[in-house]
C-alpha cells in the first residue's frame, strides 16, 4: 500500500556531497518512523539517520556524523544531506517507513539508490 522512491545517488569525488530524496505514496496516516539505511557489498545493512514522528513533531533519534535527514511532511518526502563524502561511504542506500496501527506494525523499503564515492 506505501511505496517509496529512492532518488539522488550517482558518482561523486571524495569530499563532494549528495542529497538523496525519497518520495512516499500511499498511507501516511500512522507513519511513526522514516530513516535511511545502507549496505555495502558483503557488508551488513547498517542505520544512517533515522527520524521518530509524534503528531507533527519530528526527532532525529540517530545520525551519522556528516550526514543530516529532514522530513517535509506537506510533500511526503524525506531526505538525507551527504556532505564531505568518502570512499567508504560506497554503498547502496535505502529509504525505511514504519508505521503502526491497530492491526500492528508495518514496514516499508524503496528499491534503494548507489551513491559510489572515488577517491
Amino acid at each position: 500500500q506505501v511505496q517509496l522512491v529512492e532518488s539522488g545517488g550517482g558518482l561523486v569525488q571524495a569530499g563532494g556531497s549528495l542529497r538523496l530524496s525519497c518520495a512516499a505514496s500511499g498511507r501516511s496516516f500512522g507513519l511513526n518512523e522514516v530513516g535511511w539505511y545502507r549496505q555495502a557489498p558483503g557488508k551488513q545493512r547498517e542505520l544512517v539517520a533515522r527520524v521518530r514522528i509524534s503528531g507533527n513533531t519530528n526527532y532525529v533519534d540517530f545520525r551519522k556524523d556528516r550526514f543530516t535527514i529532514t522530513r517535509d511532511s506537506a510533500k511526503n518526502t524525506v531526505y538525507l544531506q551527504m556532505n564531505s563524502l568518502k570512499p567508504e561511504d560506497t554503498a547502496v542506500y535505502y529509504c525505511n517507513a514504519k508505521f503502526w496501527s491497530q492491526v500492528g506494525p508495518s514496514d516499508y523499503w524503496g528499491q534503494g539508490t548507489q551513491v559510489t564515492v572515488s577517491s
